[in-house]
């Protein structure tokens, strides 16, 4: 390794400044170069919402370290003795003789960066829908501190106004709860059928939904929007949506992003299939001296071992890591993503990882599913939530493929626990061994990971027989005989119920007294709050003789349909 080797990194944002920091770590006598076409540097840029909504006071707070010093071009000088160069546009690549030509874009003056090794880390850019009027006044987009600024300074006067968020995806869900904290009414519109794209599965999705209505906002799914309107001022006045015009003082484009590859294409690098530079699992791309990582790249998907596009700021940091080993003469490798994903919305957090069932049947997996709803905590403590978790199981090698999880209380911990068995390569039996903290604060006695994993398991050896919420609203939509099996007391009926001829009430306790009013030659479904009481009576039913019979999954907590509740 030259020890005196000149690295000069592109982009300043999150993987740039954590491999030029790390590669002066490894090597100190390294001449780092970091350039960046703006002036903040090394912020948290998933930490914007929270900007917008007040509870972050100070935009310095995003780009401080954990003591409170803001990583500004001084604080790279002086304490890691990095070069910073912002307000510096690239302009092109001399890779035969390794010169990056770039200018100062207050000045207008030309400048030369030779380098040993290069590390493109210029992030993605937000997609402009192909609609009249987003250069009106009060049109953003959300990628910058800068746009974060102009959101929150028009914010402090819009009390009570109208904000139109376009994109249900994850930065329109994560800044509705800002916009809501600021006092803004609140449409979101969203072309597909469900929040958060193809992240989750309908009946996970289902109440995210509800989320939202429950805290006010209009919910416009399967919408697309024609036009944004303006005054004769230029600034916006209302949004042209399939159901018709809403008024808004103020518009969100989130339809998502792309990797920004406008210089890789024009060093003639490698784009990969999904629009992305392509790297190896060095970081490489088709350049030997050439790194690149963060949201312009794409990454391995660690189920199907396909490419995947996953912009992330924690993916981009560890691929800054990666690179600063690889520069260093550490062979370090980047082996890809699950696209594990987290948020919170209002009352509600939601995670995911792996492949939605939607995505594994796309990839001809033969599958099972999973639905457990249960608190999060021992059931006796009076701040137990609940948390649904769904499992997309492959039935031939018994491994998770994907987990969804939604609900008020703590899905963050299950999830990691999703995530490190799949990256492990074990059966998804294998959680249920798992030996997790346990104390009622935290936990149930049997974790609902560990009950979830278990439901897996009967499942796979054939020990019960379950239906999908759809499976069931498909028997039910095309009018088939049979007898949707409700073993609930009288009084959790009365709370809440699916109203349909075919269910009928019969409490678990009472089941074993009361099979006489349940014919044998039809098809019974039972079902319960959780499914706990409905696996129950499948199997108090199957052991009498019944030979048709299931049981819902997931129970009425997860009926992702119409049902009755008392107010």
């Amino acid at each position: 390794m030259n020890k005196h080797q000149k690295i000069v990194i592109i982009g300043g944002v999150a993987c740039g400044p954590k491999t030029a920091a790390r590669i002066k770590r490894l090597n100190p006598k390294a001449q780092v170069t970091l350039i960046e076409k703006g002036e903040l540097l090394s912020y948290a840029g998933c930490g914007l919402p929270f900007y917008i909504s007040g509870q972050v006071k100070s935009h310095n707070e995003l780009m401080a370290t954990p003591a409170g010093v803001v990583r500004d071009t001084q604080f790279f000088k002086a304490v890691k003795d990095i070069d910073v160069h912002n307000h510096t546009l690239v302009q092109s690549v001399d890779r035969e003789n390794k010169i990056v030509r770039a200018v100062r874009i207050d000045t207008g003056e030309p400048i030369l960066f030779p380098y040993d090794a290069l590390v493109l880390a210029v992030g993605s850019k937000f997609q402009v829908p192909p609609i009249e009027g987003t250069d009106l006044k009060g049109v953003h987009f959300l990628q910058t501190i800068e746009d974060a600024q102009k959101i929150r300074n028009l914010s402090q006067t819009l009390a009570r106004k109208n904000a139109v968020i376009i994109g249900a995806g994850l930065i329109g869900i994560e800044v509705t709860e800002a916009f809501k904290k600021q006092g803004l009414n609140i449409t979101m519109i969203e072309r597909l059928d469900t929040a958060m794209g193809q992240l989750l599965d309908p009946e996970i999705a289902y109440h995210v939904h509800n989320e939202l209505k429950a805290n006010g906002v209009s919910l416009k799914l399967g919408e697309t929007v024609t036009k944004i309107n303006g005054d004769d001022r230029g600034s916006v006045r209302s949004v042209t949506a399939t159901s018709g015009e809403i008024p808004a003082d103020i518009v969100l484009i989130a339809v998502g992003v792309r990797p920004n590859t406008r210089l890789a294409g024009e060093m003639g690098l490698e784009i990969g299939k999904t629009g992305a530079i392509k790297v190896d699992s060095h970081m490489r791309t088709s350049d030997p001296d050439i790194y690149a990582g963060g949201d312009c790249v794409e990454n391995c998907n660690r189920v199907t071992g396909k490419p995947i596009y996953a912009p992330m700021g924690s993916t981009a940091n560890k691929h800054g890591r990666v690179i600063a080993d690889n520069i260093c003469g550490i062979p370090s490798e980047f082996k890809g993503v699950l696209g594990t994903t987290i948020c919170k919305l209002f009352n509600v957090n939601v995670a995911r990882t792996g492949l939605s069932e939607i995505q594994a049947k796309n990839e001809g997996f033969d599958y099972i599913t999973v639905l457990n709803p249960s608190p999060d905590k021992a059931h006796f403590l009076p701040e137990a939530r609940l948390i649904i978790i769904k499992f997309i199981v492959d039935r031939k090698t018994r491994k998770l493929l994907g987990a969804q999880m939604v609900g008020p209380g703590d899905v963050a911990k299950r999830m990691e626990v999703a995530v490190a068995n799949i990256l492990s390569g074990v059966e998804v039996g294998d959680i249920a061994d798992y030996d997790l903290a346990y104390a009622p604060p935290f936990s149930p006695a049997m974790d609902n990971i560990i009950t979830t994993a278990n439901i897996a398991r009967n499942k796979l050896a054939g020990l019960g027989r379950s239906y999908t919420p759809f499976e069931v609203k498909a028997k039910i939509d095309n009018n088939e005989d049979f007898i949707f099996l409700d073993v609930r007391s009288p009084e959790e009926y009365d709370q809440m119920r699916i109203e349909d001829p075919r269910v009928r009430l019969i409490p678990l306790g009472k089941l074993r007294t009361r099979l006489a009013e349940l014919p044998k030659d039809k098809e019974i479904i039972s079902f319960c709050k959780i499914s706990l009481r409905g696996y129950e009576a499948e199997r108090i039913l199957t052991g009498e003789g019944y030979g048709n019979v299931g049981y819902l999954d997931g129970g009425i907590l997860c009926w992702p349909f119409e049902k009755i509740v008392k107010p």
